[in-house]
């Protein structure tokens, strides 16, 4: 489970620097690396991002019911 906790953390990660990019200098990454926006590796990595979004939605979940969310909260205003 930690392995695929990983990898779709690294792929939100990646997905979120692209959209940087995308926002900040109008330059898809994931697009330029692999053909185009509509190449079919392009909306492969696309489709993994977001279902590696919706994955890490798990981890946060556990950690809200367990008040780790809550707690590192209070931790950083101190």
């Amino acid at each position: 489970m930690k392995a695929i906790n990983l990898t779709t953390l690294a792929l939100v990660i990646v997905g979120g620097i692209n959209w940087g990019l995308v926002g900040l200098a109008q330059f898809d990454l994931v697009a330029a690396i692999f053909g185009g926006q509509d190449a079919a590796l392009a909306r492969v990595v696309y489709t993994l991002v977001g279902l590696s979004a919706l994955w890490q939605i798990v981890p946060l979940m556990r950690a809200a019911s367990t008040g780790q969310v809550q707690a590192e909260a209070r931790h950083a205003h101190r």
